[in-house]
């Protein structure tokens, strides 16, 4: 009989190719991993992993299993979910993934509003990059994530939350007015500096940025706008900006921002989770509460 403890702790083995690590992270010895391993390999018929020094390898079946496992595993928790939370609104434990765009920028104007709101949320936050976070996102590994509109994944739903425009950032030793408007024949003109393969906002610059020669595009391998907005500020190119970072990362003297012709470039920032989820209701809530802390904070202090 196939339990759900065993498709647990494949699924575990299949993220972690490491029967140590998938261990530690179910929380059991590695001894009983790999018995419940062994025992559904047998339940099923089928060899599910390649036992190699220092890890493992799934069989092509046991990555069929895996992935059916995965939607077993989702149901249960979205049943537990409904079992915990039904009627109860946003409150209980959330886990919430972000992407490294936002994250630093929106979050500290959320979470004290938040806190304030709805002090009986619990809220466990994952920032990584677009593609991990909707497959976790599918696999039941979170609950919501907070990212750049659209997603393409069936079984998706999501939510727009705000608009945030593109500025961009030049040298200063441009010479450039912060009252002249930006073009795409401007961005053209310079070397574009661009966040690393994987970063959702490195493919929207790019797709506002369609003219941009290869050998005028830069990567560095940078993570961050703030690693961005230094080799701006050095000469080294000019970048996009999204509108949400301006009070937290331009401080730099040697750095000018210019805003683009209309129509401005933009990306919407929304929320996404599983069309399966019972806690869509409490989702939508907190999609506004985003909305209206924002909307605060950008409010004339008196």
């Amino acid at each position: 009989m196939v339990t759900l403890r065993q498709l647990r702790y494949l699924d575990a083995l299949a993220r972690h190719r490491h029967f140590g690590r998938a261990a530690e992270d179910c929380a059991v010895t590695q001894p009983a991993l790999s018995m419940q391993i062994q025992e559904l390999e047998a339940a099923l018929g089928l060899p599910l992993v390649e036992r190699r020094r220092g890890g493992v390898k799934l069989t092509s079946e046991g990555r069929e299993i895996v992935r059916r496992g995965s939607r077993v595993l989702c149901e249960m928790r979205d049943m537990v979910d409904f079992a915990h939370h039904h009627g109860k609104g946003l409150e209980g434990s959330v886990r919430i993934g972000v992407i490294p765009s936002i994250a630093p920028y929106l979050l500290p104007t959320i979470l004290p509003s938040l806190d304030d709101q709805r002090p009986r949320i619990e809220l466990h936050l994952r920032e990584t990059q677009t593609d991990t976070l909707v497959e976790e996102l599918v696999q039941g590994l979170l609950d919501v994530i907070l990212l750049a509109l659209p997603v393409e994944h069936r079984g998706i739903e999501t939510l727009p939350l705000f608009e945030d425009r593109f500025l961009l950032a030049v040298p200063k030793s441009l010479g450039l007015a912060s009252s002249k408007r930006a073009s795409a024949e401007m961005v053209v003109a310079q070397e574009l500096l661009l966040l690393e393969e994987g970063h959702c906002l490195r493919d929207q610059a790019l797709e506002f940025c369609k003219l941009v020669r290869p050998d005028l595009l830069h990567s560095f391998g940078a993570t961050s706008l703030t690693t961005l907005l230094q080799l701006v500020a050095n000469g080294h190119g000019v970048t996009l900006l999204p509108e949400m970072c301006l009070t937290s990362e331009i401080s730099d003297p040697r750095v000018t921002l210019l805003r683009f012709e209309e129509p401005e470039p933009s990306r919407m920032v929304g929320l996404a989770w599983r069309d399966s989820s019972p806690r869509a209701d409490a989702f939508r809530i907190l999609g506004q509460l985003i909305v209206e802390a924002r909307e605060l904070a950008a409010l004339p202090k008196k």
